[in-house]
């Protein structure tokens, strides 16, 4: 989540930096991002339709695998240090 927040604060800083100097963005507008939304959710339409004429019984959820790593990307994860995880491991050995 931190890279996001970066992310936003760093477009918001450069965004005062266009307007204090009077500068038009090179952003696409609004139109467009909206535009790009409905390709990537219209890429998902094929998949749901196979899914729903011959669904695989092996498959898990369509909306999880299939779709959430395509549209929003990969997300981060919250990584243990390594100090963290030598304790959960010696704690793990301590209740066996």
């Amino acid at each position: 989540m931190k890279p996001y927040v970066l992310s936003l604060a760093l477009g918001l800083l450069v965004g005062v930096i266009y307007a204090l100097f009077q500068v038009r963005s090179p952003a696409p507008p609004v139109i467009a991002l909206v535009g790009l939304l409905g390709i990537l959710l219209g890429e998902q339409i094929p998949p749901l339709v196979k899914s729903m004429i011959r669904p695989d019984a092996a498959a898990t959820s369509w909306l999880q695998h299939q779709v959430k790593p395509h549209v929003f990307g990969e997300l981060p994860q919250c990584t243990r240090a390594a100090g963290t995880v030598e304790a959960a491991a010696i704690t793990e050995r301590k209740a066996s």
